[in-house]
């Protein structure tokens, strides 16, 4: 049973390099996601301002279905980021767990440390992406089915 569980250890610690790997760039693409929306926030706030859906309808006389689906697609990096970095937090947490419980056994304090900085920095910038992402998929989800909704009224009226 003892080799059955180092390798379980040793294929779950495959996971952590990975795992920071993809919390960092989904802290990177929230970062971005924010910066993009705080620009979208002061172009709205304009009165000339022409919603990027608006101007795809316009472009395309695409129908409200195409128009739902094109919303969908701009959104889902958002929705994948707010949803999974949880969990890869969560994962970058757990994996240097082990390792932090063995060096507590062995009484060996840095060992334990090491490993907790590992665990807690991962899963609280995992956390900081999500709420980020979160928060703007919801503002533009509302945004873009506000837009959606004056594209069907304009569509109605001419």
């Amino acid at each position: 049973m003892p080799q059955l569980e180092a390798g379980l250890y040793q294929v779950s610690s495959l996971f952590l390099a990975p795992a920071l790997i993809l919390i960092l760039a989904a802290m990177a693409y929230a970062l971005f996601a924010l910066g993009a929306f705080l620009v979208e926030a002061g172009q709205r706030r304009r009165a000339d301002w022409r919603s990027p859906l608006w101007r795809r309808w316009r472009a395309t006389d695409a129908a409200s279905d195409d128009l739902e689906l094109m919303i969908l697609k701009d959104l889902e990096g958002l929705r994948i980021v707010s949803r999974s970095a949880p969990m890869l937090g969560l994962v970058a947490t757990m994996i240097p767990m082990g390792p932090a419980l063995l060096a507590l056994g062995r009484g060996d304090a840095s060992g334990v440390g090491e490993n907790m900085v590992v665990a807690f920095s991962g899963v609280t910038l995992a956390l900081i992406a999500a709420s980020i992402a979160h928060y703007v998929l919801t503002v533009r989800r509302r945004w873009l089915l506000q837009d959606l909704r004056a594209i069907e009224r304009a569509r109605e009226a001419g």
